[in-house]
């Protein structure tokens, strides 16, 4: 796919699905901007892709502080002219990242907090600080990276509300961006080979996706291919949500 042209900001693109979509876009042509807290790994990532023949450059953000996040959505547009697709992909389970083995109702309330503000606050400050600029262009396209657990709930209940709120939010930013030419989609996957542990997790399907499949789908929808696909929210889990016994 084409991505002549156009400048992606994508936050989460030290690792995971982040840095493969990243490196994808800029095989793709597109100019990419790597938002991550982590500046040793978005540098790393941003060598490399320029090692490749490609156009990038790092952004040391943290999505939770609103001055932060414009400032990469500001160095997009000097950097690059212009902000043309936007990937949340930065998030992650709480409880996991900090090591927690408590209970939900026994967690204390600063590792909530930064559930949802890194799976859903920080979503939102980007899309807010980026759509101004998308609608002087007159298009754009802004992919939020979901979960299963948005669809069908999650002990790590933060989580799932914050999942399930990037449906909604997905869903409103359709329909503000639609008069202007902007698309917003959201990608939900179930587990993904990101990390060992995944691979425990079961779908219908007897195996966890291979990152590659999830990022694929997000390019389709960055693409003009999808040009007339708008407020949706795409279930890729290899039937986990499907239920039964």
């Amino acid at each position: 796919m084409d991505f002549e042209n156009r400048t992606a900001i994508v936050t989460g693109a030290g690792s995971g699905m982040g840095l493969l979509a990243s490196q994808k876009l800029a095989e793709g042509g597109a100019k990419v901007v790597l938002v991550d807290v982590n500046g040793t790994a978005a540098e790393a990532a941003v060598a490399s892709i320029r090692g490749s023949g490609g156009e990038a450059t790092a952004s040391v953000t943290d999505v939770r502080d609103y001055q932060q996040v414009k400032a990469a959505v500001a160095l997009a547009l000097a950097t690059y002219g212009s902000a043309d697709i936007l990937i949340n992909s930065a998030g992650g389970a709480a409880q996991r990242v900090f090591g927690c083995t408590e209970t939900w109702k026994d967690l204390d309330v600063a590792i909530i907090d930064w559930g949802l503000d890194v799976n859903l606050r920080g979503a939102l400050y980007f899309c807010h600080a980026v759509i101004g600029h998308m609608m002087e262009q007159g298009k754009g396209v802004i992919i939020n990276m979901g979960s299963v657990e948005g669809v069908t709930g999650s002990y790590a209940v933060e989580y799932g509300a914050a999942k399930a709120g990037l449906i909604g939010l997905t869903k409103s930013l359709a329909l503000y961006g639609a008069p202007h030419g902007i698309r917003a989609c959201c990608v939900s996957p179930g587990p993904v080979l990101t990390r060992p542990a995944m691979a425990n997790m079961e779908t219908r399907l007897g195996r966890a996706a291979e990152p590659i499949e999830i990022v694929d789908l997000i390019l389709y929808l960055c693409s003009d291919k999808a040009a007339f696909i708008t407020g949706q929210n795409y279930t890729i889990d290899g039937g986990r949500s499907l239920g039964g016994p």
